[in-house]
């Protein structure tokens, strides 16, 4: 059985919390018809913007809306302080992880990880070794999904390393709710989102591997038919630089070129949303045409940067994830700041046998799943459904792990019904540069609609909000 869940408003019924209290007493006052009103005003808003994901696979509603909650969600400033120094602990200790990885493997040899996790992870990219980097920095930009299950604790779900989004509805959410909400933004202090894209930007420039004039970057797509082309499109006018397909790029030379008017230009740093696979067909699919041909030489040449690097879904692995308290302590030589989830690694016997019987009790995920897919929720699943999944465990036990069934804190939602608590998670954005590490304060709320539900992905249904730090 799910435990009591966390109501970050109420608590445990103890009473409002203190930083709901200016959001409480605006929400009392206000009428259910005001509410209902200013959802419809954001809905017609997003509409107009258009802001969607497609869904792959479904052929009648390729394009969508996410559902965009009114309500938002409060986090004091010193809550935020101390989820932003172990977010910044976690992933300074993933970008050692993956240097390692690609290089002596030291974390291999002293028994922490066992190997084949590392050599048979469909994301690990032998052609990344001994690969020097731009400041020895993989990962970039990270999506790191957190849970909280109490007043002082979060948990982190997983870590997105490869190419995390959603961060273009964290600015749009905000930027509704000003447009919406402006009295509420007057009654309290409330961390600006805004500065992100210039954050990002300079990321970007500090990995750059020339020195001297200012990096020329761009925004590399799949292409309008891809899931989230709505946020490569906005980023690439926020950040001021080029949107470009593989084909607005060439390789001479071990050096990338991007083709315009004026003839072609140096191209010094690429923020990827490709997956590895499509990047290059000379060095991987080659029956890619999404990538640039020659890419990979011009990387090892070290004439261009790539954000994310190569190879980094290694990171993504939800069995590598299970190590994460280990990896923290091996490279910092300190104790973690945020907790994992406790995990049970199902290619371990013992642990396979207390899942197989405990299957009722667990959420079991692929390791290299996301978006919801692939996982089984035990507690709402029927008996035929549990049947089939351990099946599948038996015959691929290295493919699971499993976790308790958590109960995810949850947050006043504006519902059909009227205001009603619903489950949320957070993907903070963690900015790594050769420089510094940037967080912008808050992140993507993503909501569990449904009533009980746990599964916030929006490939499942699930909807954001905008998440608000208060001021100290």
């Amino acid at each position: 059985m799910t435990p009591r869940a966390f109501d970050e408003m109420g608590g445990f019924g103890e009473g409002c919390r203190p930083c709901y209290a200016a959001l409480k007493r605006w929400l009392d006052e206000a009428p259910a018809e005001l509410l209902d009103q200013r959802r419809k005003e954001a809905e017609l808003l997003f509409r107009r913007i258009g802001i969607t994901f497609a869904v792959y696979g479904e052929q009648a509603a390729q394009e969508r809306l996410i559902p965009f909650d009114i309500i938002p969600r409060v986090i004091a400033g010193n809550e935020w302080r101390k989820l932003s120094h172990g977010l910044e602990q976690r992933v300074k200790a993933l970008n050692a992880l993956l240097k390692d990885v690609y290089g002596h493997r030291e974390i291999v040899r002293a028994g922490v990880i066992p190997e084949e996790l590392i050599l048979c992870n469909p994301y690990f990219r032998p052609e990344m070794a001994q690969l020097r980097l731009a400041g020895d920095i993989y990962v970039a930009i990270a999506g790191i999904d957190v849970v909280r299950v109490d007043a002082d604790t979060f948990y982190v779900l997983e870590d997105n390393a490869r190419t995390p989004s959603g961060v273009s509805y964290m600015l749009e959410n905000r930027e509704a709710m000003i447009r919406l909400f402006p009295e509420l933004f007057s009654r309290q202090s409330i961390a600006p989102v805004d500065g992100y894209p210039d954050e990002l930007l300079a990321t970007l420039h500090s990995i750059a591997p020339r020195r001297g004039e200012e990096p020329c970057v761009v925004l590399l797509t799949p292409g309008p038919y891809n899931s989230a082309y709505y946020e490569h499109s906005f980023l690439a006018d926020k950040l001021g630089v080029e949107l470009v397909e593989g084909r607005d790029l060439f390789v001479r030379d071990e050096t990338v070129f991007m083709r315009t008017t004026q003839g072609p230009k140096r191209v010094d740093v690429i923020y990827s949303r490709i997956d590895d696979d499509f990047l290059d067909p000379l060095a991987f699919r080659p029956d890619s045409v999404l990538g640039v041909p020659g890419l990979m030489l011009a990387y090892r040449a070290g004439n261009v940067s790539l954000a994310n690097a190569v190879g980094t879904g290694v990171a993504d692995d939800k069995a590598i994830y299970s190590y994460m308290p280990e990896i923290v302590r091996f490279y910092l030589g300190e104790e973690p700041i945020l907790q994992n989830v406790p995990t049970w690694r199902c290619r371990e016997p013992e642990a396979l046998a207390y899942v197989l019987d405990h299957l009722g009790d667990l959420v079991v995920k692929e390791v290299n799943g996301s978006g919801g897919y692939g996982m089984l929720v035990g507690p709402a699943a029927d008996a035929a459904t549990r049947r089939l999944f351990a099946e599948k465990l038996k015959r691929r036990p290295d493919n699971f792990i499993a976790q308790p069934t958590l109960a995810l804190s949850t947050c006043p939602t504006f519902v059909g019904s009227g205001i009603a608590p619903r489950h949320v998670d957070l993907r903070p954005f963690v900015l790594t540069g050769a420089d510094k590490v940037r967080i912008v304060p808050g992140g993507l709320t993503r909501v569990a609609l449904v009533e009980g539900s746990l599964v916030v992905n929006s490939s499942q249904g699930g909807g954001t909000k905008d998440t608000w730090i208060l001021g100290e």
